[in-house]
């Protein structure tokens, strides 16, 4: 068994396809095809249903691509440890974000990074927190910001900013006309929130003491919802980095939330064994360049990350 085969099997896994797996990983599609063959004798086990189309993993194959992962996580943590001894920040950073963030930080963040380290290879992906926990948990990638706390023992947060969240109100509802609003006195029958699947609807709700919902329409965006307060009236929660972009107008139908004050914490989130401490101080670093200092986390304020 060699680190090679296992990186053939999780690309195929991707891919689906031996020929796209093969041109993946740079080698024929012959070597590939007999690689993962020759790794499927030696366990004794099919790792891949060659009768289905696409190809897919068996069940037992589906384990033993989840341990490959694994391992080579494991494997570029040994690569990374060296590397951070000789001072070098280099190599592959896979990072995801969720939806209610990366509309605010990947525009600033892709050029600060692209411009500050070059040498690192950067991929982004926005996803949902679900999706997030699990491919962490079998190293698929290597950090994430998202909201947090997930009180996951087997993932490590570091927190990196505090946001408010703010009312955005038709001109049309009773509330409109108050200078703050508090949690109680917010309707929510004419709350319009995000669909399932989003922590910021279930942020929404927790700060909110009344649970009963009976809106008609959840939307996929926050853009999507100020634009239906904007048409059908009713009010909305928006994260405070989003006010940036209303419009002049718009911002005239923002209201405080008090009685408690709304504040998400947002994180740089990894696996309790990741090592790679460069790289995520480099991710850190491109966020102070972007979010306002009296938003910034204390202690990343003053300090490096260390692991």
């Amino acid at each position: 068994m060699t680190l090679q085969q296992l990186e053939y099997i999780i690309a195929l896994d991707k891919t689906r396809h031996f020929v796209r797996a093969a041109e993946m990983c740079g080698v024929t599609q012959p070597t590939l095809s007999a690689m993962i063959q020759k790794l499927e004798d030696e366990l004794d086990c099919k790792i891949f249903d060659r009768s289905m189309y696409p190809v897919s993993a068996t069940d037992v194959g589906e384990l033993i691509i989840k341990q490959a992962q694994v391992i080579l996580f494991n494997v570029n943590q040994l690569k990374e440890n060296v590397r951070s001894q000789k001072g070098d920040i280099a190599g592959k950073l896979s990072l995801a974000m969720i939806p209610t963030v990366a509309p605010y930080l990947l525009p600033g963040f892709i050029g600060a990074f692209r411009n500050n380290y070059p040498d690192i290879e950067l991929k982004v992906t926005e996803m949902r927190t679900e999706s997030i926990i699990r491919k962490l948990h079998t190293a698929e990638i290597d950090m994430a910001i998202l909201s947090t706390p997930l009180d996951d023992p087997k993932i490590l947060e570091v927190p990196l900013y505090y946001e408010k969240f703010i009312a955005y109100i038709s001109p049309n509802e009773s509330i409109y006309e108050q200078d703050e609003v508090s949690t109680n006195e917010m309707p929510l029958e004419h709350l319009w929130v995000l669909e399932e699947g989003h922590c910021l609807r279930n942020q929404v709700f927790n700060f909110c003491e009344n649970k009963t919902h009976t809106s008609t329409y959840e939307a996929g965006s926050i853009d999507t919802l100020v634009k239906i307060v904007d048409v059908n009236g009713g009010y909305t929660v928006i994260p405070e980095l989003h006010v940036d972009l209303l419009s002049d107008e718009q911002k005239k139908n923002l209201r405080k939330i008090v009685r408690p004050e709304a504040t998400r914490e947002i994180s740089l989130v990894i696996r309790h064994d990741y090592v790679r401490e460069g790289l995520m101080n480099a991710v850190a670093n491109c966020i102070k360049q972007i979010i306002p200092q009296h938003m910034l986390d204390a202690h990343l304020k003053k300090f490096a990350i260390k692991l």
